[in-house]
């Protein structure tokens, strides 16, 4: 049998990004192909009336989706079911085509099973990646919309951005991110403040019905990140995202100084901060853990700990196609052994024992 493994060893001699485009090429063929994409559905995808709920007034039959950031332009969104997740993230989308940051931008840590990149919303832009949006959507699994500024977009002049981008994707999701904390746009992060976040989060109820969640950075302090996190869901987020990647440059030994790090390194930062996040906001609005998330263990605690739905990216470079599902049948397993016959009886369960 041709493994994950052996594929790995050939993809990882290319440059980080290359491997990305040739992975994105055999997905996109994947997804064209009905008899091979059948056959990986049948593989890895979990469907299981123990793992299904209802979010946002949408099905979701499993918990685990892809993260924003791998299917940056909406061309790989019917290989996603057959790699086995529940839901997928496509973007960040900017209104203006962007080429992102000088490459080399992205970089591999094997040992440390983690990634550094400095992408900088590299993307086709807002119309083009609708097009390929509208060819999909309605999908038979979930697509959430991952939306950005423009890197030349004044400070002043982001709610704009956003404006038009909530109008061009509200017809053609199930749910809209507002990211402002990528660490890959200058002066992004600058966003994370309260109000903005009032303005913006007022503003995107008036255009649309449709959820909207803010995903945050994980290098603010506790306190900070709850406090911005409360005033987005009174100016009425209906979820937040917990977290993008990290610019702590002590999690990996000799890693770049710029760009944001994710993996395995990120799997502890990632997992306190949302603990910390949900003692103040689970039973108050949805949470979505992302961060660090590689095996069924590490997303069982998050869902204990808060979160209706998981993300994964990083880990599938390293895991490979079949980390989604082992995912689940973790936690299929997990919920057997504490006694739970459903999903959302474990969602939370760490914080309704205190």
């Amino acid at each position: 049998m041709f493994s994950y493994d052996t594929l790995k060893k050939i993809l990882f001699k290319f440059e980080p990004e290359t491997a990305h485009h040739i992975a994105e090429f055999g997905l996109k063929a994947l997804g064209n192909c009905r008899i091979a994409k059948a056959y990986m559905e049948k593989k890895n995808y979990i469907s299981n009336t123990k793992l299904t709920q209802d979010v946002f007034g949408v099905k979701f039959e499993n918990p685990v989706g892809l993260a924003a950031g791998f299917d940056k332009n909406a061309t790989m969104i019917k290989a996603m079911k057959s790699l086995g997740f529940g839901f997928t993230e496509i973007g960040t989308m900017t209104p203006r085509p962007q080429d992102g940051n000088p490459k080399p931008r992205m970089f591999r840590y094997p040992e440390q099973k983690s990634v550094q990149n400095a992408m900088g919303f590299n993307n086709l832009g807002a119309h083009t990646v609708l097009k390929n949006l509208k060819k999909v959507y309605p999908f038979s699994i979930p697509i959430g919309a991952n939306i950005g500024k423009n890197k030349t977009t004044p400070e002043e002049y982001a709610l704009s951005d956003y404006k038009t981008l909530i109008n061009k994707f509200k017809d053609s999701c199930d749910y809209l991110v507002i990211n402002i904390s990528s660490p890959n746009t200058p002066n992004l992060r600058d966003l994370q403040n309260e109000k903005f976040i009032t303005e913006l989060f007022v503003m995107a109820k008036e255009l649309t019905s449709k959820p909207i969640l803010l995903k945050i950075a994980p290098d603010m302090e506790a306190q900070v990140a709850i406090d911005l996190c409360k005033c987005a869901v009174n100016a009425g987020a209906d979820g937040i995202i917990a977290t993008n990647t990290t610019i702590d440059y002590n999690l990996v030994p000799n890693c770049q100084n710029f760009g944001g790090l994710s993996g395995a390194c990120l799997t502890q930062k990632s997992g306190n901060l949302f603990k910390e996040l949900a003692r103040e906001l689970f039973g108050k609005t949805i949470l979505i853990s992302v961060g660090g998330i590689s095996n069924g263990a590490q997303a069982y605690e998050r869902i204990k700990n808060g979160a209706t739905l998981v993300q994964a990216y990083s880990g599938l470079i390293f895991e490979g196609p079949s980390m989604v599902r082992k995912i689940n049948e973790e936690i299929l397993e997990l919920l057997q052994n504490d006694g739970f016959e459903n999903i959302k009886d474990a969602i939370g369960a760490n914080l309704k024992e205190k």
